[in-house]
């Protein structure tokens, strides 16, 4: 166990398109979370040396300074390694010196900041406030503080949006030199304001043209696409995220977290109520052999270097392509094996989920 998630569901306004676990910030909500959240990592965290931690949310960003000093004296009951890799989320518009001076003193060394769009249009529909400008003077005020590790995330195929705008998104991204940057193709989930309120997918060929654009761009300008919808500087790769791709254990605490620890993978309430009364697990499942196999296919096919065919032997005993039809999908193309490694050709990553029905 090398990684822990801290899940802060806060957040002073709900944008149009999150699903994710969330509430509107209230003081008194927030100091009684925290306190449950202490209890939670207290029951449950076993004293391993940790690798990676990762606060997200919600918005951490918002929580007030009152609130950041306890959340951080909480997580100092994790034994970090010298090199732990901590990332703290924020929102553009909760940047200034003071969070930045909180999270440096709690320990945090990598920020990913949810920027998504600088177009006025796309910014209207997600419900989002940002320019380049202010994200260029508050990226400097990271770095003067020795924070040089940054991501920032796109959103695109939004409602209308255009295939230039993209471009434009992505290269003003890139001028901010950040050392990661994570992009996401736009999902309507359900409860969602944009769903409610009708929102549709942009066309599918579209969609395609704008990945194939931003991964043309990426490389252009020396990043590395080393998974599905991520892209760093090299030796900037997310070490949180490739545990998770890894299939490797990690905690999750807080809100909806999810966790996989010990052969179970559990997932925590997302009733706030709930969760500050201590009742924190919705659910916890034993993962079968076959399951955990089949996590390992589906998490590590979407790494771009693809899954280590020799670690797949030693973790389960048995060869990957005596369990699945790897041979059938060699042929048609649909998978390459090169130097010890399984992998989906770059062409056929934007339909990955089609090789991976065909393979389980």
């Amino acid at each position: 166990m090398e990684s822990v998630y801290i899940h802060i569901p806060f957040c002073k306004h709900i944008c149009s398109y999150c699903d994710f676990s969330k509430v509107l910030h209230i003081d008194t909500f927030v100091d009684d979370y925290l306190s449950s959240l202490q209890k939670e990592i207290e029951d449950s965290y076993d004293g391993e040396r940790i690798k990676t931690i990762y606060i997200g949310g919600g918005t951490p960003s918002c929580l007030t300074k009152k609130e950041r000093i306890k959340l951080f004296r909480i997580l100092s009951i994790f034994n970090r390694t010298p090199d732990c890799e901590y990332t703290f989320e924020c929102n553009p518009d909760d940047i200034n010196e003071d969070l930045l001076d909180d999270i440096v003193e709690g320990g945090v060394n990598r920020i990913s900041i949810g920027i998504e769009s600088f177009d006025e249009e796309n910014l209207k529909i997600l419900e989002r406030n940002v320019t380049y400008k202010d994200m260029e003077n508050k990226i400097k005020m990271i770095k003067l503080r020795g924070i040089d590790n940054i991501n920032l995330d796109l959103m695109y195929a939004i409602p209308k949006e255009k295939l230039s705008t993209v471009k434009k998104d992505i290269t003003k991204l890139i001028k901010l030199e950040p050392t990661h940057i994570s992009t996401y193709s736009l999902i309507l989930e359900g409860h969602t304001k944009l769903k409610i309120d009708g929102a549709c997918y942009i066309n599918e060929d579209l969609d395609r043209k704008m990945y194939d654009a931003i991964c043309n761009i990426m490389k252009q300008n020396g990043f590395n696409h080393y998974e599905v919808s991520n892209f760093a500087l090299p030796g900037y790769e997310s070490i949180h995220n490739l545990n998770y791709w890894d299939n490797g254990e990690y905690y999750g605490f807080g809100l909806g977290a999810s966790g996989n620890k010990d052969g179970f993978r559990y997932t925590n309430t997302r009733n706030i109520h709930e969760y500050i009364a201590g009742n924190y697990r919705e659910e916890e499942n034993l993962i079968t052999y076959k399951e955990q196999m089949d996590n390992e296919i589906m998490l590590g096919l979407r790494k771009i270097q693809g899954i280590n065919v020799m670690t797949f032997y030693d973790r389960y005993g048995k060869s990957i392509q005596d369990v699945y039809p790897v041979k059938e999908l060699i042929e048609s193309k649909d998978l390459i094996y090169k130097n010890g490694y399984l992998y989906i050709p770059k062409n056929k990553i934007y339909i990955m989920n089609e090789i991976l029905i065909k393979l389980l």
